[in-house]
């Protein structure tokens, strides 16, 4: 059983380097009280336009929630949502210094119409093409001189199949943290699924699972147990951590394989609880905690997460909360 606040504390001396996909998150709220006349859709009277670092930039804001020190590496346009989103980031706590500009790609943009505090319709601007070779090595000669600055607890591959992650970056980036013996932690995506060899962790969702995986799996231990075993075959990794959505996390190390249980929610959305998990488990990872304690940790932020709308971070303080309530129970 952890001492949460102990671990929660130990966090703040953590570095965590996060490379992969930023975005820039538009939330349009309003209320809809009638329907168009010119076609069967709601008006949304709309009442706030927000903007919110995503994709990757809101798995930085997660670990500095935690207390940890993230260092975002990544890819914006040189455009309007890029500026928005790099103006955005030191009021947050997140330094900019390792976001390089591209002449090359947009910025990726997702946008959501809320009402009612529900999600009614997302639109998405991006350009999902691979960095050209230039950008690439100017990319990795970066990662690099970070790596040789600062010393890094853990590498967190934060994948959207985006671009910045292409089949160089993660292989070149990969290879200098195993010889700086640096743990790694990956979020995939389906594009570069099985690019990620020799990892330290690796946390797919279960959809991913079946997307990539040349047999189907449900939610329960016997497949999930197979599924891990075929990932670890073309992986060679040490640690497996499997979302399943409202069913929990499964995870697996050294022949040791359980289901972790969500508990009941109000659920409000769903959207980045995989960045909360993730970085969870990066900071776990990063301290040397057991990976049932780590899939515990990281099950009660996702469901933290999903009982608020939009993307947002997850918080230490709930999250000690959430762990005390639940070995009381």
């Amino acid at each position: 059983m952890l001492n949460i606040k102990k671990t929660l504390s130990a966090f703040q001396k953590l570095k965590i380097l996060i490379i992969g996909d930023v975005m820039l998150d538009t939330y349009l709220s309003g209320q809809v009280d009638r329907i168009s006349p010119e076609a069967p859709v709601p008006i949304v009277n709309l009442s706030k336009k927000e903007y919110r670092p995503g994709g990757a930039a809101n798995v930085a804001l997660n670990v500095k929630a935690l207390g940890a020190t993230p260092y975002l590496c990544s890819i914006i346009g040189e455009d309007a949502a890029g500026e928005k989103l790099a103006a955005l980031l030191p009021d947050q706590g997140i330094s900019t210094k390792y976001l390089q500009r591209s002449k090359y790609r947009r910025t990726t943009v997702k946008t959501r119409i809320i009402a009612q505090n529900q999600q009614m319709l997302r639109f998405d601007e991006e350009d999902t093409q691979d960095l050209v070779p230039e950008e690439s090595k100017k990319f990795i000669k970066q990662v690099k001189f970070l790596l040789d600055e600062q010393e890094i607890d853990v590498i967190l591959f934060q994948d959207y199949n985006k671009g910045v992650l292409s089949n160089l970056v993660i292989r070149e980036i990969s290879l200098a943290a195993i010889k700086n013996d640096i743990p790694t932690v990956v979020d995939p995506k389906n594009k570069n699924f099985f690019t990620y060899k020799r990892v330290t962790l690796f946390k797919p969702n279960l959809k991913e699972i079946n997307d990539n995986l040349p047999f189907k799996s449900q939610p329960i231990l016997s497949d999930l147990k197979e599924a891990t075993r075929h990932v670890n075959i073309e992986l060679n990794n040490s640690m497996t951590l499997i979302t399943l959505s409202d069913k929990g996390v499964f995870y697996s190390h050294n022949g040791t394989q359980a289901i972790v249980p969500t508990k009941p929610r109000n659920i409000a959305d769903v959207c980045g609880a995989g960045d909360s998990v993730i970085s969870v488990a990066a900071c776990g990872l990063a301290l040397g905690l057991p990976l049932s304690e780590i899939a515990e940790l990281a099950n009660l932020a996702g469901g933290q997460v999903c009982e608020k709308v939009g993307v947002v971070p997850v918080s230490a303080e709930e999250l000690a909360e959430d762990y005390l309530r639940l070995i009381v129970d």
